[in-house]
């Protein structure tokens, strides 16, 4: 798949420079509801209601926000996908959702072609995380407890995570002990608790390694972890695949232009501003922003789906 996770400086200044004046010309037609496909309380939406309070500080629009949660964020795309095109309904997801969970349930009859992509926000730091304690400094130290005969319980939040977990235990020949849980607050939980021998944390484990009391082993991105540069990438580990994901504002298919433009550009300048709320939140929460926009968000959409296809051919052999 192709690499965007090196886009997003460049992205922020074509959104900048191609919609500036479009964002300060274009007014929603009304009150914008603001589907949000997490948990009310959480990370994902507190980043979601400080955008929101940003742009109606900022700009004097209004936003609605809405829960819409379940099956992978599907639930929300499908509240969304028949909504009203106009800019006055949005969502904010995860590009996994218009990617692995599309591709993984064909009777939801959705592929990214049913949305218009906004923006993404910021990245994930999805890195394959065990206590300090349990003495592996690496990712080989893990498949050689494994070969030794340890039972190892690897904590997944996504059935795409779970099917990573599968194969870097093939690639690597040993199995896991998959385990499935509810969010990556979850796995660190269950890891802290001695639940879980190690598994998938998508940047909430930062203060854990910074405090030496969890170790990144691998990264399960395209790129290295930022906070630990040397854990082996899944290339690294044999996998042709990876866990690159953003959170991402979408509308339905065929919004305007003008209003696709406005948008996301008055959200980006939102998200790089650290100053403010939002921007400080999410350079706390999830290392700063990563803006993809424009055709450059339709083609990460297009290639997450392609991509989700091989994905689940190669876990099924």
């Amino acid at each position: 798949m192709k690499n965007f996770l090196a886009a997003g400086v460049a992205a922020i200044t074509a959104v900048f420079l191609a919609t500036g004046t479009v964002a300060a010309d274009w007014v929603p037609p009304g009150p914008i509801k603001l589907m949000i496909a997490f948990r009310a309380g959480g990370g994902a939406d507190t980043q979601a209601r400080l955008i929101a309070e940003a742009l109606e500080d900022k700009l004097g629009w209004k936003f609605i926000p809405e829960q819409v949660t379940g099956k992978g964020g599907l639930n929300m795309a499908a509240a969304l996908k028949d909504q009203p095109n106009d800019g006055t309904v949005i969502g904010l997801g995860v590009t996994e959702t218009f990617g692995y969970s599309m591709a993984a349930a064909p009777n939801a009859r959705m592929s990214p072609a049913d949305f218009t992509g906004l923006t993404t926000t910021a990245g994930f730091q999805m890195g394959v995380v065990a206590l300090s304690s349990m003495g592996w400094k690496s990712f080989d130290d893990v498949v050689a407890a494994a070969k030794g005969g340890k039972d190892i319980r690897f904590g997944v939040m996504s059935p795409k995570l779970a099917d990573l977990a599968y194969l870097v235990g093939r690639a690597q020949g040993v199995e896991f002990n998959i385990v499935s849980v509810r969010g990556g607050k979850a796995v660190m939980d269950g890891v802290n608790a001695g639940d879980l021998d190690l598994g998938f944390m998508a940047g909430i484990q930062a203060r854990g390694v910074a405090a030496g009391d969890l170790v990144n082993l691998a990264s399960a991105l395209s790129i290295p972890l930022t906070q630990t540069p040397d854990a082996p990438t899944f290339t690294d580990l044999g996998v042709a695949f990876d866990a690159d994901g953003y959170f991402v504002f979408v509308g339905p298919a065929g919004m305007p232009v003008e209003a696709r433009n406005a948008l996301s550009s008055a959200i980006a300048s939102v998200v790089t501003d650290e100053s403010s709320k939002a921007g400080g939140f999410i350079k706390k929460a999830f290392g700063g922003a990563s803006v993809i926009s424009g055709d450059e968000l339709t083609a990460l959409l297009e290639s997450e789906y392609e991509s989700a296809g091989k994905l689940l051919d190669a876990a099924s052999q």
